[in-house]
């Protein structure tokens, strides 16, 4: 009987406390400012002239309800929310059906949100499933509920809802993928679209065609079974001959949405989630260059030409500042959105061989230091032995100099090298400049066996590009909140790490790869491009079976370019040229109208002019080129054979 009277009250005391709630919530609703639920605007991205380049959905594209396409106005309820304008923010039948199944399954499988929850989540919360989360959430939802009617709520979720691609509204979506009116669309464009907000990566037409039908077909059942459409309009859809438009309107660069992406990685570096990103109205200043970033997109889809399978990546850097002016991570962004500059690593090749270098003269090699290149087995541990190759089996079979083996890329050269050193000492020199990877200490790191992030790899290359300073490469100079209030500034912080009269002397050596004094067993590797270039750059190229490099750079630019294939598939034919020809094109794009920027000969420097490949004394001017030494370093050469830097 006790137990009887206790429950009674219990149910008693949780009807009034409802009641007292919810009286309490209306109130607060009334008397408080109205949610704003046209933020569709979610976040806004600069490049580095402070003009916006993107916006997660523009305002200008806002469309009242009236004016949205009736067809898919009812695709979306009724694959959506079909009792929207039944309830009061929460369908408790579906909840509890949700419930049932889910336990049933023994794991998530279906969801009960409605239209207004997923608004407010979309507006305001982020997506951690926790508690807290869900309480906020459905105290929002009650809010919204009593500040606007449903079709209000009906449009703002229209507005504002993810669609893919970087498209956030029904206007966005539908000028981007069919290239019409939100007012005008087919049956079957309205339904494709209605589909998409469930999974906007998975079902978006332009990523995954086949999903998006099949997603699709599903919306036209439901459409069907609800007495939507008509039994002849359900069998006379066809999804599969639907013209995908895939465009949009401004700034279409099919890569751009790569260094939108590598923006979102870095916000989430800062401690700033996506989902904080696309909810609080954020304004992100970025060093984007929307001029380098078109050039490099048209140099490397015209050096591309129709080839749809291997990828590329590349970033461009400014030296000075370690700003990330232009990046891509992959071909189009349209049929894939792995971002290989940000989330892959791949082996580098002979890239590799300027850290090694500069470790060698760091470390009393000179710039005429000699090996002989043949073909060579290496003892290692009197273990294991390594026999390295040389590209083409092309070796000179004689002693060539440390700015031969450069030039050429010799294997062996950098193998003795390595090893005449210390192993430990390549994967050292590496880590000083700036690379984070863990690299092994073995004979084939010389060879560049390591994989390395392009980005990482690119904070190495910039110590180099600097003059030996470090400094963190980044793509976001400054974040503002919706009010305004600047909430991040980028500290621009650097260190030197390297000896800057070594620095200037390794890239004095790789700036000989374009040079046709290196004339022998094989030529220069980067000669090809020479010709396209109007002033000096240090370039290093590199080759492995599944990728290929061009790193290069002076004063006021640093490019890498990788090209490869996702599943590591080695190339059935030569895409070298191809590599180089985009950092080539691109590069003397984007430095037009600038001067021969080139580094000043350090006052501890000296110049000698020797023979490209034997680095003795010549009379041939047309194998002759200008070695550099640190001061009491140089061979013992007459005076009058000695270019001091006023000379040079």
């Amino acid at each position: 009987m006790r137990f009887i009277r206790f429950l009674e009250k219990s149910v008693l005391f949780g009807f009034l406390s409802f009641i007292i709630c919810y009286i309490g919530i209306n109130i607060y609703a009334l008397i408080t400012p109205k949610l704003n639920i046209t933020n569709n605007g979610t976040y806004y991205l600069y490049d580095n002239q402070d003009n916006l380049v993107y916006q997660g959905s523009s305002t200008s594209s806002w469309v009242n309800i009236q004016d949205i396409d009736k067809k898919l106005v009812n695709s979306v309820l009724v694959v959506e929310d079909k009792k929207f304008y039944e309830h009061r923010g929460f369908d408790l039948l579906r909840i509890g059906k949700a419930m049932m199944t889910n336990i049933a399954s023994g794991h998530i499988v279906q969801g009960a949100s409605t239209i207004t929850q997923q608004l407010v989540k979309n507006l305001y919360l982020d997506f951690d499933k926790t508690w807290k989360r869900k309480i906020e959430e459905a105290f929002l939802t009650i809010i919204t509920e009593i500040q606007y009617d449903k079709d209000e709520i009906l449009e703002a979720y229209l507005n504002t809802i993810n669609y893919g691609n970087g498209n956030y509204g029904v206007s966005n979506a539908a000028k981007y993928y069919f290239n019409k009116d939100v007012s005008n669309l087919s049956l079957e464009e309205a339904i494709m679209l209605a589909g998409i907000p469930k999974s906007p990566n998975k079902f978006n037409p332009v990523s995954n065609r086949d999903e998006a039908n099949k997603r699709a077909e599903v919306v036209a059942k439901v459409l069907y079974n609800n007495e939507f459409i008509t039994k002849e309009e359900y069998e006379s859809l066809n999804f599969t001959n639907l013209e995908i438009y895939g465009k949009n309107s401004e700034n279409n660069l099919q890569m751009l949405m790569y260094y939108q992406d590598a923006v979102y990685k870095e916000l989430e570096d800062l401690g700033i989630s996506k989902s904080i990103l696309e909810t609080g109205g954020l304004k992100i200043y970025t060093n984007l260059d929307m001029n380098k970033q078109a050039s490099l997109e048209k140099n490397i889809l015209k050096n591309m030409g129709e080839e749809k399978e291997v990828q590329v990546a590349s970033v461009i850097v400014d030296p000075e500042t370690g700003k990330i002016e232009a990046l891509t991570g992959g071909l189009d962004y349209g049929t894939s959105q792995y971002n290989r500059a940000t989330d892959s690593k791949r082996q580098v090749g002979s890239t590799m061989k300027a850290f090694l270098y500069y470790g060698a003269l760091e470390n009393n090699l000179i710039s005429s230091s000699k090996f002989k290149s043949e073909y060579t087995t290496f003892n290692i541990n009197n273990k294991e032995t390594y026999s390295p190759t040389n590209a083409n089996d092309k070796y000179a079979n004689k002693d060539i100099t440390m700015a031969a083996a450069i030039a050429f890329s010799d294997n062996i050269y950098a193998v003795k090298t390595n090893l005449f050193l210390g192993t430990d000492l390549l994967a050292n020199t590496a880590k000083k400049t700036g690379i984070k990877e863990e690299l092994l200490p073995v004979p084939s790191l010389a060879l560049g066996t390591g994989e390395i992030n392009i980005i990482d790899y690119a904070t190495g290359y910039n110590t180099f590009a600097s003059g030996g300073y470090k400094k963190d490469l980044y793509l976001i100079r400054k974040i503002e909140d919706n009010e305004g209030k600047v909430i991040y500034t980028k500290e621009n912080k650097k260190s030197l790490v390297l000896n800057p009269n070594y620095v200037y002397i390794l890239n004095e050596l790789l700036s000989n790869t374009t040079s046709s004094a290196f004339r022998d067993y094989t030529s220069a590797t980067a000669v090809t491009i020479a010709g396209k270039l109007s002033r000096k750059y240090a370039i290093k190229t590199g080759t492995t079976p599944t990728d290929y490099w061009t790193v290069g750079y002076n004063k006021d630019d640093l490019m890498l370019v990788w090209l490869g294939y996702d599943n590591n598939r080695e190339f059935t034919k030569g895409y070298s040229n191809v590599a180089k020809n985009i950092w080539a094109d691109t590069m003397e794009e984007i430095q037009t109208g600038l001067e021969n920027n080139w580094y000043e000969t350090p006052n501890d420097v000296v110049g000698i002019i020797l023979d490209a490949v034997t680095g003795e004394v010549t009379k041939d001017s047309s194998r002759a080129i200008m070695y550099y030494y640190l001061k009491g370093s140089e061979p013992n050469i007459s005076k009058a054979d000695v270019v001091n830097k006023e000379e040079n």
